[in-house]
């Protein structure tokens, strides 16, 4: 696998968990204290750091210190228009599924 195809991986791989999805919606509006961000999407604190890490380092999310507070944020608007692409998919999935079964 080229060196290309495999970093692209690895940011599909970073987005590809029910999680992190969350985190990047509810980081859609701007950046967000991590102190926000753990309860607004029903996780614990640790389990969301590690999420938030792994996002970081594949480039997906930005962050930022001020005082003891640490804030994160998407890092490319282009993210969301995948996750929003993804979104797409699933619909179209889910009307044809339904088309199919309300005709049997």
């Amino acid at each position: 696998m080229s060196d290309k195809a495999t970093f692209r991986a690895e940011i599909l791989k970073a987005l590809a968990q029910p999680t992190r999805l969350k985190i990047v919606d509810f980081l859609r509006d701007g950046e967000r204290c991590v102190c926000e961000i753990f309860p607004a999407i029903g996780e614990e604190q640790s389990n969301t750091s590690r999420h938030l890490n792994m996002m970081m380092a594949s480039g997906i999310l930005s962050r930022r210190k001020e005082g003891l507070k640490i804030f994160y944020a998407v890092k490319h608007p282009e993210v969301l228009q995948i996750v929003d692409l993804a979104t797409l998919i699933m619909t179209l999935e889910i009307t044809g599924r339904h088309k199919i079964l309300k005709a049997v």
